[in-house]
């Protein structure tokens, strides 16, 4: 029995890295081509949408940032949901110079209705065509000072989407926030980056990207409000067939939790929110894939499965150490150990690379000091291995949308030590 259920699990395995080796032509891709850039004809008219709970600690520095960019001032308006908060930052946000709207709802919470409710009343008072654009920010970003020039040389060549380069405030505060940002400098460098090149569709991750007003007159605002409505925002672009660009030279910065209670709440919502996606799109992308042979419907089909695949494959160990009970069980037990011990080890070895990679190419782009970020790259696929506990739990526990704590106060300049 040991020898069927080994030959079975190499299968497996094998059939696991053969759905995911087009993720090393990615790799290649970012490692060596260089990022497509564009040239812009026209400067186009943009607002700028923040949602913001109870943020008046760090919201008035996005603002300030947003007013200090190298694209006319008057082709740019901030706009700020204040949501359910119960401090000043609608206050704050207003002495910045933000347009103001404040939303008490204690039954539709999250950002997704947020910024529905903003784009509402932007509709209401200048009309659905007066702007071209519309960025979404959390309150917690800031950006560098040529971030909308350098978004709109993309967007005016045709990209109703566009995302951008995610870097961090604060990656060298410990094992957690370098963590994420390590993760975030990969997806910009070895994901999208790669995406662009190829021509295929990249992904927006909540935060810093821009979207073309017919996208949201067509969606009559904003539509998606599962957990993670920026992935679900993304799935939904890619079936249509909208495809979505990258500036990998707009850079801004957001911060990352600290306390690892912060950042298991995020993470286990984001958990949830992907299964939550994928059961909702996962059909629906399959059927693109066989019929209209679209591959970026299945990279987003693959991004959503593997916290999925993971967590059924534990899950059925379980289940079947503890259905067989007979002499065979221990067999069953000797091969789930030896395979959970490989697992490790090659998880390990693959996050590693993967930080090594992103931290060598990325080197000049991550502020902190050269032994942080040698010392990070060993800890990095620690950080990775704590997602399999939470996916496990995401899928029995309820999750709600709760907020993170933002306090770290820094521009660009003093990010980069300027």
């Amino acid at each position: 029995m040991g020898g069927t259920l080994d030959t079975i699990i190499v299968c497996i395995l094998r059939i696991f890295v053969l759905l995911y080796l087009y993720q090393t032509i990615y790799m290649l891709v970012g490692l060596f081509c260089k990022p497509k850039r564009f040239t812009a004809k026209k400067q186009h008219r943009n607002g700028v949408l923040i949602s913001a709970r109870n943020e008046s600690a760090v919201i008035a520095h996005l603002i300030e940032s947003i007013r200090n960019q190298n694209y006319p001032s008057e082709l740019v308006d901030v706009f700020v949901v204040a949501d359910n908060c119960t401090d000043d930052t609608a206050d704050a946000a207003r002495a910045a110079g933000a347009i103001v709207f404040e939303r008490f709802n204690q039954e539709e919470k999250g950002k997704g209705y947020a910024l529905n409710y903003l784009l509402g009343r932007i509709k209401q008072q200048y009309g659905p065509e007066y702007y071209e654009g519309f960025f979404i920010f959390d309150a917690d970003n800031v950006l560098e000072k040529d971030y909308i020039t350098q978004m709109n040389t993309v967007f005016d060549n045709g990209y109703a989407l566009v995302t951008s380069y995610r870097n961090s405030k604060n990656y060298s505060d410990n094992w957690i926030t370098s963590g994420y940002g390590l993760w975030f400098l990969r997806e910009a460098r070895y994901l999208n980056n790669a995406r662009m090149i190829l021509g295929s569709s990249c992904l927006v991750s909540g935060t810093g990207f821009l979207v073309h007003k017919d996208i949201i007159n067509r969606n009559n605002g904003w539509n998606c409000f599962l957990l993670t409505e920026d992935i679900q925002f993304s799935t939904e672009n890619i079936i249509r067939g909208d495809k979505i660009g990258y500036c990998a030279d707009a850079m801004f910065y957001d911060e990352q939790p600290v306390r690892f209670i912060d950042s298991w709440n995020q993470r286990l919502r984001w958990s949830k929110g992907f299964y939550q996606v994928f059961f909702r799109y996962g059909k629906e992308l399959m059927k693109k894939v066989f019929t209209e042979f679209k591959f970026s419907c299945y990279d987003m089909f693959m991004t959503l499965l593997p916290g999925l695949l993971v967590t059924a494959a534990i899950l059925m160990a379980c289940v079947s150490a503890l259905i067989v009970g007979d002499g065979s069980g221990k067999v069953v037990m000797d091969v789930l150990m030896s395979l959970a011990a490989y697992s490790v080890v090659a998880s390990y070895i693959s996050f590693f690379v993967m930080g090594l990679l992103t931290t060598l190419s990325e080197w000049k782009r991550i502020y902190c000091s050269p032994q942080k970020k040698i010392m990070y790259l060993f800890t990095f696929p620690l950080f990775m291995f704590t997602y399999l506990p939470i996916s496990i739990v995401a899928v029995f526990k309820k999750i709600n949308w709760k907020p993170i704590p933002h306090s770290v106060v820094v521009s660009a300049n003093q990010i980069k030590g300027q």
